[in-house]
């Protein structure tokens, strides 16, 4: 569905990823895994075409990713980008505007979910309520591929519970889901496959199941593995 074909990304001197390759199948969920600066947020940004690859490409049904796709890739990113002047009803219609797979009855559902006031403006918002913001008007799309960069930065505990069960009803067969966080324990309940990006370069790709039956580790043990004090090499 959304494959990474030896994607580089250079900027200046610097190598934000490097010969990343790795395929985004339908009917799973996938964990993004790896420390500030390994280049996740390069990758999905990538994905939805806001930073255009050095090298290599991203493909979306087996054509280069761009506008036509954004149609059917929803994107949440970590950085706030909603004008100051908007109160969340008119995040709402923002999005509905752009998205013609936005549902306005879903995303009211989850605003109230949420504990979130539909008329208080954004400039008002906690970090934590931008974030539950944020995952709200991302999962009241019916998007084919939702990627989703730390969607549980600044969240207490009860309000995670509240956003991964948002994230868990998108769902199904024919939806992939990729999640970026650095909270590995609490992924590891819902994703069936970890993705494990170590300075710019693609370490690992883990079945989590088969991870536990065949080698039995968790995802946090081969995280430990792969980013711990004289980890492994990169792949």
């Amino acid at each position: 569905m959304l494959e990474c074909r030896e994607i580089t990304k250079k900027y200046g001197r610097k190598t934000a990823v490097d010969q990343v390759s790795f395929c985004i199948e339908p009917g799973h969920i996938y964990a993004m895994l790896g420390p500030n600066g390994s280049g996740k947020t390069t990758l999905m940004k990538m994905a939805v075409s806001l930073v255009k690859p050095t090298s290599g490409a991203f493909y979306y049904k087996g054509q280069p990713v761009g506008v036509d796709s954004r149609r059917e890739i929803a994107y949440m990113s970590t950085e706030p980008y909603f004008y100051n002047w908007m109160s969340a009803e008119d995040v709402g219609r923002y999005y509905q505007d752009f998205f013609e797979d936005f549902s306005m009855e879903t995303y009211h559902a989850l605003l109230e979910r949420m504990e979130l006031d539909p008329r208080t403006k954004t400039k008002a918002f906690s970090s934590g309520m931008m974030a539950k913001l944020k995952i709200a008007v991302t999962m009241a799309r019916r998007a084919k591929v939702y990627l989703l960069d730390e969607p549980l930065n600044g969240i207490d505990l009860l309000a995670r519970d509240e956003i991964i069960r948002s994230i868990l009803e998108a769902a199904n067969r024919d939806v992939a889901l990729v999640i970026s966080s650095h909270l590995v324990d609490e992924l590891e309940k819902v994703v069936d496959t970890a993705i494990f990006i170590r300075e710019s370069r693609l370490a690992d790709v883990c079945e989590v199941e088969a991870l536990r039956i065949m080698q039995g580790k968790s995802v946090v043990d081969r995280y430990r593995e792969i980013y711990g004090h004289g980890g492994e090499q990169t792949c």
